[in-house]
């Protein structure tokens, strides 16, 4: 046991700064302690106070007052809105704080530079949450394609399976709904995306092409009888899938009736009841009909890149899916990698033998939040900060802004009808 305990700052109490990242921080009590809570929701900041048994002077109705006072913690995690992640790193580093900060790090470009401008003058460690390439998933896929087993990587397919209802809770009704407010959806939703196939191809992006669009969550598409809210007497209520009912009250997997307290209905609710959600239903964002919201993101996007080494990469996010989680062919001049994070297998095969069938369920690991991923990343943070050595999937901030260069350059092409993007004019 080490001597002395890794002491944290949460900034943003929402689903990823108390209900993911704070969770686990609770299962690492040995190694550290949250000593200092902020958030502009009072019931936040007392939910959590009382969870990580923090004391009253360290709660902050604000990030802005906390990040005020002197360093009262040997790291911050950020985990407030896209467009306030880099406002807030900066104050951090300006009291000297390591940071662990919520993807994305921001849909500004020269916020981005300013950022990491900022953490080398300082010298302090930002370590963006790009928790895909800490899962066991790609970790597996990494190692095989580092391994030489499959020879040059060639070509590179992926989709990111949005799920319907995850679409309707986060980019139709929820706070990811319109890009003025917050980054475009090929960004907010698929930063960690771009980032794992750039680290798993070894290689820089060279240029990019994209095309997407809002094809349905909107009024033209709304069905025959359809209300501005989902309990204001729906006709077409029975048949939609959409329906707030059916997704946070009714849904096997998401549905408080059916158990589920945890994300997404604790998003509605601090402290999940039937009634709670009900109410925020009839009353809140939640319960509007996906058709009528003002929403302006993408609910489809394909991204497809030319690395520097000469492989090339596609990407598709949709919307429309029935489940969740990603899949991915790695083509290469030996052999290929399939898997699908889902089942969470992944076939290896070299031309000319038997496939290798890797069945990552058997091996009783964690699997929740981003396969496994939301885990790892916290342990290898809080590892950082112990001195420890820490496996190479542990990146630089500059290497996690390279995501967010194509992400950027492949929103500007998609706003102009797919014209291909150079990526080193955004390095500068």
């Amino acid at each position: 046991m080490i001597d002395k305990k890794i002491t944290i700052a949460i900034a943003g109490l929402g689903s990823r700064g108390r209900t993911a990242y704070g969770a686990i921080l609770l299962d690492m009590k040995d190694r550290a302690q949250v000593v200092a809570v902020a958030d502009f929701d009072n019931q936040r900041t007392s939910l959590a106070a009382k969870e990580h048994n923090v004391k009253p002077e360290m709660v902050f109705s604000s990030v802005e007052e906390m990040l005020s006072q002197d360093k009262l913690a040997d790291a911050v995690l950020i985990c407030t809105q896209d467009q306030d992640h880099v406002r807030h790193a900066l104050m951090a580093l300006d009291k000297g704080y390591d940071i662990l900060l919520e993807k994305p790090i921001s849909p500004n470009l020269d916020e981005l530079k300013k950022l990491v401008k900022k953490s080398n003058e300082v010298n302090k460690r930002v370590l963006v949450c790009h928790v895909l390439r800490y899962t066991p998933f790609f970790q597996t896929i990494k190692k095989a394609i580092d391994s030489g087993r499959i020879g040059k990587v060639v070509t590179v397919q992926a989709l990111e399976n949005v799920r319907y209802w995850h679409q309707a809770h986060s980019f139709v009704r929820g706070n990811w709904r319109r890009k003025e407010d917050t980054s475009p959806m090929i960004l907010a939703k698929c930063c960690h995306d771009l980032d794992y196939l750039i680290w798993l191809c070894g290689s820089k992006c060279k240029s990019v092409s994209s095309y997407g669009s809002l094809s349905y969550f909107k009024a033209e598409c709304a069905p025959e009888g359809a209300t501005k809210r989902c309990l204001d007497g729906c006709k077409a209520k029975a048949s939609c899938p959409y329906d707030a009912e059916k997704i946070y009250l009714t849904n096997k997997e998401t549905g408080i009736l059916c158990g589920n307290k945890e994300w997404p209905i604790d998003v509605l609710s601090n402290e999940p009841t039937e009634e709670s959600i009900r109410k925020a239903i009839q009353e809140g964002p939640y319960g509007r009909c996906v058709f009528y919201c003002d929403n302006d993101v993408v609910d489809n996007q394909i991204v497809a890149m030319e690395l520097e080494s000469g492989a090339t990469v596609t990407l598709t996010m949709s919307a429309f899916t029935s489940i969740g989680g990603r899949t991915i062919k790695v083509m290469g001049t030996l052999g290929d990698i399939t898997g699908d994070m889902h089942d969470n297998i992944i076939k290896i095969t070299e031309f000319g033998k038997a496939p290798e069938v890797i069945d990552l369920g058997r091996e009783k690991k964690d699997f929740a939040g981003h396969g496994g991923g939301d885990m790892m990343l916290i342990d290898e943070f809080i590892s950082l900060l112990e001195g420890k050595e820490v496996n190479n999937t542990v990146t630089t901030l500059e290497v996690s802004v390279e995501s967010h260069l194509v992400a950027l350059a492949a929103e500007t092409s998609r706003l102009e009808s797919g014209k291909p993007q150079l990526i080193a004019p955004l390095r500068g």
